[in-house]
């Protein structure tokens, strides 16, 4: 045990409290009613809760089936809020929209919190997320701006605003989806661990194409030990997945040991020349002192990312357009004037275009596969600045560089989403101002359990992670 508050403890030991009865999935859930209470009116990162009531109900029949003997799964007891983009039984989505705030109540789960929901997590919420998932900052015209725990004045990062709750304690974990960053962006402005899984690695529905590489959902946690523990109930072989993996998802229960003396690294000071402020560079330069004294063995490497921009422009705006909803033509004066201009962009997309977008993402995809041959992994800055301002729409300005379309300040992300190959946000330490920032760390194809072990290995040597914001 540890002097610890209940809500700062590792997800991993209190899975293993309450699963031994130790503590109580009421003392738990208390503690995490508490620590919400107490500080997400100043975040607004937790919506569409659950009246405290009925979680401390839910609370009490885990704990009746530990004690009953029922065999529990890996997440039993604990609580989880899920992101306002899936649908999730008994709760409202409001996909961050004024144009669903007439739906009705979701009568079924989504494969993935279906997942969660069977490992014994006790679901007592909705995370913010901005509209439609646009962008990497959370905000919208429901619920606002979901502040940053470090700094209440900035952004906290999108679209997966559970990353504010998760670095604060008022949730051990929470769930991400990610397209162009948004299961990266969050953790590395909060402190956190986010992993963008391999295509298939956690089931994927709501999306017109199954076979998709490009969306992907993941975990995001106080450490990768505690992001593989909800991977292993989110993750898996499911039959409305095309793409599944067919590995034993407790795999992720149990890191490996991983000697950083024994890690090779391929380093890009900007991921092919993008621009980034210069505390970010400078806090990323001491990342390298720091893994080079730990023993990694560390060498420059100029990859080949030329063509990334333009190809995730063309399949991402594609698929705004591929699974626009209904909204877009029946109520548009309700939606984001960004979202509007992806679909219509997204429709006049040329054939000739979408296929080049693809042969590029498979050209890019086997050049990474190709340089992880010779290299253990894959390194650039997680993102260009830290936080932002929480009053701006999208970073318009880097180091002197002026970008003019929301998704451009991004592109740390989005051109290694067009890898397709899964990636790892581990904490790379705090800039001159005291924010975070984060190493996005790329690994093999289904390579996640590796990528968790290193990450777990970095977070221990260096303490990057152990710091927790005290703001709020």
């Amino acid at each position: 045990m540890t002097d610890q508050p209940l809500h700062y403890r590792s997800a991993k030991e209190l899975a293993q409290l309450v699963a031994t009865g130790e503590i109580s999935a009421v003392e738990v859930m208390r503690a995490f009613l508490a620590r919400i209470e107490e500080a997400n009116p100043k975040l607004n990162t937790i919506v569409s809760m659950l009246p405290a009531s009925e979680a401390l109900a839910h609370a009490e029949a885990a704990d009746r089936s530990r004690a009953s003997g029922d065999t529990l799964g890996v997440l039993h007891g604990l609580p989880i809020a899920i992101k306002d983009l899936n649908h999730v039984r008994g709760f409202p989505t409001s996909f961050g929209s004024r144009a669903h705030l007439d739906d009705p109540l979701a009568d079924r789960d989504v494969a993935m919190v279906a997942k969660i929901r069977a490992a014994g997590a006790l679901i007592i919420g909705k995370t913010n997320a901005p509209a439609y998932g646009v962008g990497t900052l959370t905000f919208n015209d429901v619920f606002g701006v979901t502040r940053n725990p470090w700094d209440t004045s900035k952004h906290a990062g999108g679209s997966s605003g559970g990353g504010a709750a998760v670095a604060a304690g008022l949730l051990p974990f929470a769930d991400g989806g990610d397209s162009g960053g948004s299961i990266r962006y969050p953790p590395s402005f909060c402190n956190i661990v986010g992993l963008r899984t391999s295509p298939g690695r956690v089931p994927l529905e709501g999306f017109g194409d199954a076979w998709t590489p490009h969306v992907v959902l993941g975990p995001m946690a106080r450490s990768s030990e505690d992001a593989g523990l909800l991977l292993a109930a989110m993750s898996g072989v499911s039959d409305i997945s095309a793409t599944s993996i067919d590995q034993d998802p407790s795999i992720f229960l149990r890191l490996a040991d991983v000697d950083l003396s024994d890690i090779r690294i391929a380093w890009s000071k900007d991921a092919g020349g993008l621009p980034i402020d210069p505390e970010v560079r400078a806090g990323y330069a001491r990342a390298r002192e720091t893994l080079e004294r730990l023993g990694c063995k560390i060498e420059d490497v100029d990859f080949d990312l030329s063509t990334a921009d333009r190809a995730w422009e063309v399949i991402e705006m594609f698929g705004f357009f591929m699974d626009a909803p209904k909204a877009a033509w029946e109520k548009p004066e309700l939606l984001r004037p960004d979202y509007l201009r992806n679909i219509r962009q997204g429709a006049a997309t040329p054939p000739e275009e979408l296929a080049w977008g693809i042969r590029e993402r498979t050209a890019i995809f086997l050049r990474m596969a190709a340089l992880l041959r010779d290299y253990d992994v894959f390194v650039t800055p997680a993102t260009p600045v830290t936080a932002p301002p929480a009053e701006v729409e999208w970073v318009s300005e880097i180091d002197g560089v002026n970008l003019d379309r929301y998704f451009k300040w991004q592109r740390m992300a989005c051109r290694l989403t067009m890898t397709a190959h899964p990636i790892l946000v581990t904490p790379g330490g705090f800039t001159d101002s005291g924010m975070p920032f984060g190493l996005q760390i790329v690994g093999p194809m289904r390579g996640e359990h590796r990528l968790l072990s290193l990450g777990n290995a970095i977070e221990r040597a260096t303490g990057w992670i152990n710091r927790r914001p005290a703001g709020v």
